[in-house]
């Protein structure tokens, strides 16, 4: 077969990888209006099962990305951790979001094909479509040419194509990483083996089941369909292809752990893995960037691994197309590492003493835990308040950029329980919004992909006029909407006739909030010169400065 090399018309950004996090990042990037190229070295759609868990903040992130609506119905919610230790239920943790308000307050199993299968539907609606079986072969930075790369096709065939971007979503082998030069650094522990099977036993499937036995410690985790479960051994690895031996050591365990009897069928899938902790220190490196697994890799203990990936995707993606729609300068793609990789690297603390949780080979600390759990049930405060610690973790809705390089300060401080610049805005219970209009239409606003100026009350006239002059100079990049006020260039007020909404969000009459494209908050406060200034400090350009900057590319 003769090999050809021809070169053809680039994308703005090439994204190579097409799981969770390729995928977001591709169908972001074109909902943001840039042109995308996706591929991945895979054959076709993976049908294995891998990451299962979706929490809380990521549902609230696919809601915002229009996709929820057709993930929801397929998966299955989980609200309970219950930890049983050699026949007997120590204790049973429950979903506590009463200091961190969401309107997904639970986490969500679905398996990682049908995650892909409907990302991969939602891209395909603005355009973007998986290349499958085409690999990267090797890249080349041209600073202001762009990245020049070679992909080989199936048939051998070798095409060179240049894109403004090139975004690494390839995972923890990732070749755009090892190309870079970047070592994930870090260390590998403990080697685990988990299966996916059928299991007859009487526990509820609204519940992660954690069971400590002589044998070792062993995990159930619900699928969507009944009866389905991921089950993890931490202790006895050894495989070989035996099922039958995998399932009747899983159904002995069970047993011992529960002091319930259980049947486990031969599992439909089975993996050995080793788990690693490593990532790199920059997930930037001049016009090429790193999402997901290529920039951190980490133990599946607390499910983080796909949630943290799809907040990577989104948080570069909006930024990468301000920058490409030259609405702002190259500066802000230096907040994606800024922000990011303290989330790794946080991601790697908590799951490194989560699997030494999950594990638990200590007898000692064993006895200690029971003794513990015991006390525990009875006291009812510190339970709650243990309950509230573990979600705001893994929910990540605890995860903030305050004190980061978006958080724009205006004038006094914030009063205490208001929203501060770095936090999700979208932080209301499922009960309120669904019985208050401003927060119905403060969701939808949220799904609209950009920045977002919100000002309550009726307004002082300078203030009102620096509210319009924004609405005109920024155009489609900055949305206005006014909160119970007069409507500003011709779009209609949230309506928050009781006060709800400006409340829930601590915001004072004459007030303001700028509110980033992926629903975090970057400024407020009550200066009629403020939003302004902030947009300014934030490195955004008006509608006229993005296009000169964009026609001199």
């Amino acid at each position: 077969m003769t090999v050809t090399d021809e070169t053809v018309p680039g994308p703005q950004v090439l994204v190579v990888g097409a799981g969770p996090v390729g995928l977001s990042a591709a169908h972001e990037l074109a909902r943001h209006g840039v042109r995308v190229r996706l591929v991945d070295a895979a054959p076709g759609p993976a049908t294995t099962s891998r990451a299962l868990a979706t929490h809380a903040r990521t549902l609230e992130t696919y809601d915002q990305m229009g996709v929820l609506d057709d993930l929801l119905p397929r998966g299955r919610r989980v609200e309970h951790f219950t930890l049983h230790q050699n026949g007997r239920r120590l204790i049973r943790f429950d979903t506590d979001y009463s200091r961190l308000p969401t309107r997904f307050p639970f986490t969500l199993m679905v398996d990682q094909a049908v995650t892909e299968e409907v990302l991969r539907t939602a891209a395909a609606r603005h355009g973007v479509t998986v290349e499958w079986g085409v690999r990267l072969v090797d890249f080349e930075d041209l600073g202001t040419g762009g990245v020049r790369a070679r992909l080989r096709h199936p048939d051998g065939r070798t095409e060179t194509v240049t894109a403004d971007r090139l975004v690494g979503c390839d995972g923890g082998h990732s070749t755009v990483r090892k190309q870079l030069g970047l070592k994930l650094t870090g260390e590998s522990s403990e080697t685990w083996l988990i299966a996916d099977a059928q299991v007859d036993c009487d526990l509820p499937q609204d519940s992660i089941h954690w069971m400590r036995t002589p044998a070792g410690t062993v995990m159930m985790v619900p699928f969507p369909e009944p009866g389905k479960w991921r089950l993890l051994d931490t202790a006895e690895t050894s495989y070989g292809g035996d099922d039958a031996m995998v399932a009747r050591r899983f159904a002995a365990k069970i047993a011992t752990g529960t002091g319930r009897p259980a049947r486990v069928e031969e599992p439909t899938w089975v993996s050995v893995f080793t788990i690693q902790q490593r990532m790199i220190s920059t997930m930037r490196q001049g016009r090429v960037l790193l999402a997901g697994d290529a920039a951190h890799v980490h133990s599946p203990a607390s499910g983080q691994g796909l949630n943290t990936g799809v907040q990577d995707a989104v948080n570069l993606a909006w930024k990468l197309s301000a920058v490409l729609r030259g609405e702002a300068a190259e500066a802000l793609l230096d907040t994606y590492s800024e922000e990011r990789v303290p989330v790794g690297a946080e991601l790697l603390r908590t799951t490194r003493m989560a699997t030494m949780l999950v594990q638990l080979r200590s007898r000692r600390a064993a006895a200690g835990l029971r003794a513990a759990f015991t006390v525990l049930r009875t006291l009812r405060p510190l339970k709650s308040r243990i309950q509230r610690k573990i979600m705001g973790g893994m929910s990540a809705l605890g995860l903030s950029y305050t004190g980061g390089p978006l958080a724009y300060t205006a004038g006094p401080g914030v009063a205490d329980g208001a929203l501060c610049p770095g936090e999700r805005i979208g932080r209301v219970d499922g009960a309120d919004h669904a019985a208050d209009t401003g927060w119905q239409q403060l969701t939808d606003e949220l799904r609209r992909p950009a920045w977002l100026l919100l000002t309550f009350g009726k307004l002082p006239p300078d203030t009102e006029r620096d509210a319009r002059d924004i609405a005109g100079r920024y155009g489609d990049s900055v949305r206005v909407r006014t909160v119970g006020g007069a409507p500003v260039d011709g779009a209609e007020p949230l309506a928050d006739p009781e006060g709800r909404l400006a409340a829930g969000l601590g915001v004072a009459p004459g007030g303001w909030l700028l509110v980033r494209p992926d629903g975090y908050l970057a400024a407020r406060g009550a200066s009629p010169a403020g939003p302004a200034a902030a947009l300014t400090a934030l490195g955004l350009r008006p509608a006229a400065k993005a296009a000169e900057e964009t026609g001199a590319r």
